[in-house]
């Protein structure tokens, strides 16, 4: 006979399931507070295992909060999953600002070696950027940018690439329509980035979204260098890949004369993601990952979680610490539009979890919004703003985006993210330009057998050899390299410009 703390989590002493940190096997006997228990079946690691009986309809609880109903009679010991556990309309009463928990400013202050920009914001690195104002001019883009791959980039060693921002959008739709705002809020944001020093904005020249229509008006840094071209008034797309290569040139010879300086750890800011998450995402790198945010707050720093779908469920955690009632009724008001979003396509928030997250051990949307708000540390909640709105609030934010991670992370870096901490129990490949992706395993299964697309394991917090603190003093560590320049596992493999994916909504005609 085993203690079940032996081989698996009861994360909240009243939670009805816990978790298992191995593979069980049928018949193994837990002796555990509540008395004893036959495991009945086998039960994968990540996924959770009954406590005690529970009749059908009964709410079932983990992290101490409901994430669904039994579907039929369950008995200690049996897996708790898709075949047993329902979604439950789980009514909120909604409470402001209860919660919150002040962040002390830190004592020691921190600093990273950043690119300080002229309008005082700091980049962590140093791009030129071809952003397209429509797919039409996509293909030119990359071409150019082709220009400067491999070796031709050690004579610039201050700067960290060319990347094309190219999408599949810009015409075809109504500018003033809401996919319309979007999108230009969206390219606008990875203009004025600060790790981009110098931008070329290509066009074809007869698209709904312009080229001058993207730079009116800009509030870029003013040492950004900015170039305009279309593909239909430089002579087609040969004379504009020569063209735009001899700009890029002119470019990488200006940039290449910046350094990057002491700045603060309070000009950082973080993007907070996820994906492929599992049965363990909610248990060590989400809260290490959490606890590394509200150290980076604490510096005077900001960070922003976002993918809404992914929240729903736990939003109510979210609202107790918001600085207002206005702050909280923001997220409510988001969330609210996503009900009516989803439902119109014939869906509903709870579709999710993925397949991927059934497999790693997560059955409803809302156990897996439970683990995800984890994140976001304790601080208060301080803003929230829509897809690609400009991040101007420090402390700790929310955005709102889709769940679906390339396009989440898009809105986060048009925000203004500088860095991005990216949680992956499944595994993930996702990279980012302009923007360095920290990836951080939730378990080191994943972290070894991914190794070159992992920069971070915290699957030690299971096994007991480390602490959600400790891991999260690693992140935070790992995020003031990264910021300084240590390039992540994502950059090492040159990623980042497939994953530029802004968030495409409405008619097109």
């Amino acid at each position: 006979m085993a203690e079940l703390r032996e081989v698996a989590l009861l994360l909240r002493d009243r939670d009805d399931v816990a978790v298992a940190t191995r593979k069980l096997a049928g018949g193994l006997t837990l002796r555990h507070a509540g008395g004893e228990l036959t495991v009945a079946a086998p039960v994968p690691s990540g996924h959770k295992i009954a406590v005690r009986d529970l009749p059908a309809g009964a709410q079932i609880h983990k992290y101490g909060q409901v994430i669904g109903r039994a579907t039929a009679p369950i008995r200690a010991g049996e897996h708790v999953h898709a075949h047993n556990l329902g979604m439950d309309a789980v009514e909120q009463d909604y409470e402001f600002g209860t919660g919150l928990v002040p962040i002390v400013p830190a004592t020691g202050l921190r600093t990273f070696q950043g690119f300080r920009r002229a309008n005082g914001t700091a980049g962590t690195r140093n791009y030129v950027g071809i952003v397209t104002s429509v797919n039409c001019s996509a293909s030119t883009a990359r071409m150019i940018a082709d220009q400067f791959r491999g070796p031709i980039m050690d004579a610039y060693p201050q700067v960290d690439g060319v990347v094309a921002l190219a999408h599949d959008s810009g015409c075809g739709m109504v500018p003033a329509s809401e996919g319309g705002r979007i999108l230009r809020r969206t390219l606008r944001g990875y203009a004025t980035h600060p790790n981009i020093g110098g931008l070329i904005v290509l066009g074809l020249g007869c698209e709904m979204l312009g080229v001058e229509t993207l730079l009116a008006d800009l509030d870029a840094p003013a040492d950004t260098l900015i170039e305009r071209m279309t593909i239909q008034e430089t002579g087609g797309i040969r004379a504009t890949v020569r063209a735009g290569s001899a700009v890029v040139r002119s470019m990488l010879e200006r940039l290449n004369e910046r350094r990057r300086t002491t700045l603060p750890a309070s000009a950082l800011v973080l993007g907070l993601n996820c994906g492929g998450s599992d049965g363990y995402s909610g248990i060590t790198a989400n809260p290490a990952l959490g606890h590394a945010s509200d150290l980076l707050v604490a510096q005077g720093a900001t960070s922003v979680l976002a993918e809404t779908p992914e929240v729903f469920g736990a939003e109510h955690l979210l609202t107790r610490r918001a600085v207002s009632r206005e702050v909280g009724q923001r997220l409510l008001d988001r969330i609210a539009w996503w009900h009516e979003y989803v439902e119109a396509g014939g869906g509903t928030l709870d579709n999710n979890p993925s397949p991927g997250n059934k497999a790693g051990g997560l059955t409803t949307i809302l156990e897996k919004s439970l683990g995800a708000v984890a994140k976001g540390g304790a601080a208060p909640l301080s803003a929230v703003y829509e897809y690609a709105e400009r991040i101007t609030e420090p402390g700790f934010a929310f955005m709102d985006t889709p769940g679906y991670d390339p396009v989440s992370v898009t809105g986060l870096v048009a925000g203004g993210a500088t860095v991005v901490c990216f949680t992956t129990g499944r595994g993930s490949v996702l990279g980012g330009k302009p923007t360095p992706v920290i990836k951080i395993a939730t378990n080191s299964e994943v972290f070894q057998r991914m190794r070159d697309d992992m920069d971070l394991d915290t699957g030690g917090i299971v096994t007991g050899a480390t602490t959600i603190e400790a891991a999260g003093n690693e992140i935070f560590e790992t995020i003031l390299a990264v910021a300084s320049g240590e390039l992540t596992a994502s950059e090492d493999l040159d990623l980042g410009r497939d994953e530029f994916v802004p968030w495409q909504l409405g008619a097109v005609t």
